[in-house]
């Protein structure tokens, strides 16, 4: 039987070998970095099973998550900054998803970029369940491109083999995947789907084609195509028909094959851009602009997104009266500055202000729940119109002012040296 303390780590960390703060105060922090070096010198480190945790996701469906123990937690993040610098030299401009100085807006931007240059046909692609069936062997395959040292190998394929504890405490192995949730499964899962960056781009309407080339396919009605890739969401922009489309989603589920990896009949959609598609939480969508004949490509929060951000504010003013308004006035601030800088990057005014009144009124209808003999005109006089109390004052999403991001494309800085 272990310590407490050792017990404790078990339940938070994974399966064992303390928590943070047991490492801190008990072991010590040099002690403890000690034993790993030593494990790994003499290559006897063997990394511990992950605990796994259900999320709840939208439709009753379960994200599942897999929590790894401190040291392997520090382990993995050692050897991510070993292999990140020379994957990073490898993978290409269209991927934007857990990579140094590239964000969700960046793949948005490059949707509206080249949907209002005639790329008017969208694959979106959605890969079934991608952490969890990325095949071992051919993940493997790719990272011996690069990585000579059979120490990293053999780490690497340690941590894909460590295996999964349930929540009922059954030991399962994971004989595909990396679980996600790990530092080291972001890096391994963009290696993985780098196949198909590099499918799109060797392509011959791919990004590489010259303004010549371009022109000569379309005279002979062929297509141009872009990929836009977030981790494991991506979209296909195809200038041509919706038979080019058809036929390069499905060349993709065949280039995705290879990683044992398989797309959503049911996700998988094929879009027009005057129909719109919602993408990373932004609704995409050619309109008719007010008062000109003339039409744009506009992003903007999507509805979905909207109405998750209206439920969390429900749930926090509904949830419990007895606490002081400056406290409800806190959480929701935090929550909404957060939403509001996400969503800033766009056409996001008109959203802000319907957001705007749906706060007001369930702040209005919790003080009025709370106090609920005292009129209306005491409660204005006692927190003003606009809900304050204790310096405390409700965020308004109103003033936040909304602007465009621009494409940044191959202009993005990157920290080493491309090899791309």
């Amino acid at each position: 039987m272990g310590s407490g303390a050792e017990q404790q780590g078990c339940a938070h960390g994974g399966c064992g070998r303390g928590t943070a703060r047991y490492v801190e105060a008990v072991r010590g922090l040099e002690g403890f970095l000690g034993d790993l070096r030593a494990q790994l010198k003499a290559r006897t480190f063997q990394p511990l099973p992950s605990r796994r945790r259900a999320i709840p996701k939208a439709a009753g469906k379960v994200r599942y998550l897999g929590i790894a123990t401190i040291r392997d937690r520090v382990v993995q993040a050692a050897l991510k900054l070993v292999l990140e610098p020379i994957f990073e030299a490898d993978f290409l401009p269209c991927s934007y998803g857990f990579r140094p100085n590239r964000r969700a807006h960046d793949a948005v931007a490059e949707i509206h970029h080249f949907a209002s240059r005639s790329y008017e046909w969208i694959v979106e692609g959605d890969i079934k369940a991608c952490f969890d069936e990325i095949s071992h062997a051919a993940l493997m395959d790719r990272v011996r491109r690069r990585i000579g040292d059979r120490r990293v190998l053999a780490l690497v394929k340690a941590f894909l083999k460590a295996g999964i504890l349930d929540e009922d405490g059954t030991l399962a192995d994971t004989n595909a995947g990396t679980p996600q949730g790990s530092i080291l499964s972001p890096l391994l899962s963009n290696v993985a789907l780098s196949i198909l960056d590099e499918h799109i781009a060797q392509g011959s309407g791919g990004p590489r084609a010259s303004p010549y080339e371009r022109a000569k396919r379309r005279r002979h009605g062929l297509p141009n195509y872009r990929l836009a890739r977030y981790a494991d969401d991506w979209c296909l922009l195809v200038s041509g028909t919706k038979v080019h489309a058809e036929a390069l989603r499905d060349e993709i589920a065949e280039v995705l094959s290879a990683m044992g990896l398989r797309l959503s009949p049911e996700k998988t959609l094929i879009t027009h851009i005057d129909e719109g598609l919602d993408f990373l939480g932004w609704r995409i969508q050619r309109h008719r602009k007010r008062g000109v004949g003339k039409r744009y490509v506009y992003v903007y929060p999507a509805k979905k997104a909207l109405a998750a951000v209206m439920a969390k504010i429900k749930v926090a003013c509904r949830k419990n009266t007895n606490q002081p308004l400056g406290l409800l006035l806190h959480q929701l601030n935090r929550m909404l500055r957060g939403w509001t800088t996400y969503f800033k990057y766009g056409c996001s005014n008109a959203t802000f202000s319907y957001l705007r009144s749906y706060l007001w009124k369930e702040i209005v209808r919790w003080q009025e729940r709370k106090h609920r003999r005292t009129p209306w005109k005491q409660l204005r006089r006692r927190y003003g119109i606009w809900p304050t109390e204790g310096g405390t004052r409700l965020f308004d999403p109103a003033r936040v002012s909304a602007k465009r991001y621009y494409y940044r494309g191959t202009r993005i800085p990157t920290l080493w040296p491309s090899s791309a």
